[in-house]
């Protein structure tokens, strides 16, 4: 039997509540998620840390080009930093 709708996801993003349909997230769509206008700029880069997240990864960081198991409840923080 085939679900006609999409399974949702709330995740909190730093500490807000977000709804997603994918079953995966990259790192720029949580970035995209955690600012409505992020910083930008060449010495701009996001650290995201993760918690309660998919069976033998529950938690941990994300770089850039990398993706992550979505799990209801998910708890992200993404941070902007300026490499030096």
């Amino acid at each position: 039997m085939k679900e006609d709708h999409e399974k949702q996801f709330t995740i909190i993003v730093n500490g807000r509540a977000k709804v997603v349909t994918e079953r995966k997230l990259t790192y720029a769509q949580i970035v995209a998620l955690a600012f409505d206008n992020p910083p930008t700029g060449e010495n701009v880069a996001f650290t995201i840390t993760y918690r309660k997240g998919e069976g033998n990864k529950p938690e941990g960081t994300l770089v850039e080009g990398e993706t992550v198991k979505i799990k209801e409840g998910m708890i992200f923080n993404v941070t902007a930093t300026n490499k030096s």
